[in-house]
């Protein structure tokens, strides 16, 4: 139980630490914040495997670029709180023209990922047993994600190549339509009467291999005949409630098509599924904390989970022609997707340090996502959900529990 502020020192912070469950220690991923940050708050963040469901790291998908500027992933999640992301990357942001192109692409940015990873003295979790693992042991973690399924080009068996590498969460859809379609993107007009016969078939080799099938960007056709054949429950990473628009009307306009409805988000949850809140259309922590209750008072708190669509690390900018170009406009305020299906990784229109690398706009980084923000973005998070009512139970399941199960359900028992 999460005493009342008054009520704590850091003597009795430490000591409720000693007493958490599964003996919880004073977790060298959190003490940097214990002076700047309530004690209650610290509690939970090192007491519950905080995850966002949706992240992005860049990296290059050019071979000569591999594998890119290094990149302090540890230390970024350290100061987030998190104890792990869906590490995700995208190979549409550019026209794919050329066969074998998205495949090549896949492959350069998981090898580039593969240095980072080994760089950071960090793995991937593969199942919920390397979660909990990467946790006990206050080591940081991530569980390799791809963000539409473009890389198969029609190819079945390259998913059993993905899974191998690593591949635990596939977002079947994005932005672009693969060359061999998987199914209608919720941005675009329909044209495939929702899932496709190629998705189909990728959605039952996930089921065998046990990867968890990702259902954002899809369309309501899409989304209903998928839970027809998943065997496991499925996750929407990264979207919000269409009731919640935010204060900027321009925003709202452009993202609305890209929110869930309360009738979708219940169709979603009745077949044991779980849905990210994401931090667009939030301005500040509490904001969002507010998002994540009107999600929870639609579908419950064992639905909700935190999926960011934010990048820990800095963006990167390709000298090979897969960034954005010097003369395109930047995306809208707030770290939002836009409109254009063109944009590179990190595309905000003006160039940065450090060999393809720049610090990107207020909203676009994790520890990053509101103006003046001080804390980490889970200590953030935590603390507003908090001061919105949440409990340290209804926390820990938000916050990553509910993640978890969905995820153990998808790999375990499998080869």
């Amino acid at each position: 139980m999460i005493k009342p502020q008054s009520a704590w020192s850091r003597r009795s912070f430490i000591t409720a630490l000693a007493g958490t469950s599964a003996a919880i220690m004073l977790n060298p991923l959190t003490t940097w914040a214990i002076d700047e940050i309530d004690p209650r708050v610290a509690a939970i963040v090192a007491a519950t495997i905080g995850i966002d469901t949706h992240n992005h790291i860049d990296v290059p998908l050019v071979a000569a670029e591999v594998p890119g500027p290094n990149i302090d992933l540890a230390g970024e999640m350290k100061k987030s709180g998190l104890s792990a992301i869906c590490m995700t990357f995208a190979l549409d942001y550019q026209k794919l023209t050329n066969p074998g192109e998205a495949y090549e692409r896949f492959l350069n940015g998981l090898a580039a990922m593969d240095q980072q990873l080994k760089n950071n003295s960090m793995k991937r979790a593969l199942n919920l047993a390397d979660l909990r693992k990467a946790h006990e042991q206050h080591q940081p973690t991530v569980i390799q994600s791809i963000e539409g399924g473009h890389f198969l080009e029609g190819k079945l068996d390259r998913l059993s190549v993905a899974y191998d590498r690593g591949l635990r969460h596939l977002g079947l859809l994005h932005d672009n339509d693969a060359s061999v379609p998987l199914g209608d993107v919720y941005t675009n007009a329909p044209r495939w009467g929702g899932l496709t016969q190629f998705g189909a078939d990728i959605i039952k080799e996930c089921n065998r291999l046990g990867i968890l099938i990702d259902l954002a960007h899809a369309n309501g056709e899409t989304i209903a005949a998928a839970l027809k054949l998943a065997a496991s429950p499925v996750i929407v990473s990264h979207t919000g409630l269409d009731t919640q628009l935010g204060g900027n009307p321009n925003m709202a306009q452009m993202m609305r098509p890209r929110l869930i409805s309360k009738e979708q988000a219940k169709i979603i949850a009745d077949a044991g599924g779980v849905i990210g809140v994401w931090t667009h259309l939030a301005d500040t922590p509490l904001e969002y904390a507010q998002n994540i209750r009107a999600l929870v008072d639609v579908i419950g708190v064992d639905h909700v989970c935190i999926g960011t669509d934010t990048k820990l690390t800095p963006p990167y900018r390709s000298a090979g022609g897969f960034g954005p170009r010097p003369n395109n406009p930047g995306p809208p305020p707030g770290g939002a997707p836009d409109d254009r299906h063109d944009k590179g990784p990190g595309d905000d229109g003006r160039k940065g340090p450090g060999g393809g690398q720049n610090k990107g706009r207020v909203g676009e980084r994790t520890n990053e996502a509101w103006q003046d923000q001080k804390a980490g973005f889970y200590y953030a998070v935590v603390d507003a959900m908090l001061k919105t009512g949440f409990t340290a139970d209804e926390i820990g399941k938000i916050g990553g529990g509910n993640f978890c199960r969905v995820f153990d359900a998808a790999t375990s028992g499998r080869h």
